[in-house]
């Protein structure tokens, strides 16, 4: 009787694992590439050109779904696909991002890539900077202040003019928070004050020398008590 109930167990524990769906991956983005400036595509016309966006294949994936973003305006264009390319026509001379979200149709788990900005060559002669890019706090964290009651904000900046001037920081417990600090380029980290069981709102704003500035969007974490 033992032998018989052993035996339907494993059966039980095979079938089940042999039914098992595994999540899908992130893909790794290929091109455009990150802080580049995109020159190659079709032209349609005077302001519009069709970039092939491209990325590597993903485990356990059957279809992704391809966000690209215009970042003076935040308009997103969303394409499905089962293939690691697909093309969307982008305005000239504007600066963008775009991700890959990976999906399998038998799991409810998806995984995304990294988004990676880029600028679509036009005959402007001053380049937008990219967003900052966040690193720490990242929106959403729970972090823990140091002996100070203190938290590091940390970012990156890229321009392809190499001509950024100055970030400005804006923190504070509102969701639209104010200018802290106006730091130089070269600065790319700031502590601020911090008081337990309270959550933050902050974003950066690059500025170059032209006077063009770009803004990270606004991230929130939450200290522990």
């Amino acid at each position: 009787m033992r032998k018989i109930i052993a035996f339907g167990f494993f059966l039980l524990v095979f079938g089940c694992s042999k039914d098992e769906v595994k999540s899908p991956s992130s893909a790794l983005l290929v091109f455009p590439l990150q802080d580049s400036e995109c020159t190659t595509g079709a032209d349609i016309n005077e302001t519009t050109r069709l970039i092939t966006f491209q990325w590597e294949a993903s485990d356990n994936t059957q279809s992704y779904k391809l966000t690209v973003e215009n970042l003076l305006t935040s308009t997103p264009q969303i394409v499905s696909t089962n293939q690691t390319s697909a093309q969307v026509q982008v305005a000239k001379g504007t600066p963008y991002s775009w991700s890959v979200v990976s999906e399998n149709a038998k799991s409810s788990a998806t995984a995304k890539s990294e988004t990676w900005n880029f600028y679509n060559a036009g005959t402007v002669r001053s380049y937008i900077p990219f967003p900052a890019t966040i690193t720490s706090p990242i929106s959403g964290e729970t972090v823990i202040r140091d002996t100070n009651n203190e938290v590091k904000l940390t970012w990156s900046g890229a321009d392809l003019d190499s001509d950024i001037v100055s970030y400005e920081v804006y923190f504070s417990l509102n969701s639209t928070p104010t200018l802290m600090a106006t730091l130089p380029e070269n600065t790319s980290e700031l502590n601020v004050s911090v008081v337990e069981n309270t959550v933050y709102y902050w974003r950066i704003k690059t500025i170059d020398a032209a006077g063009n500035s770009s803004s990270s969007g606004v991230y929130s974490f939450k200290v522990l008590e």
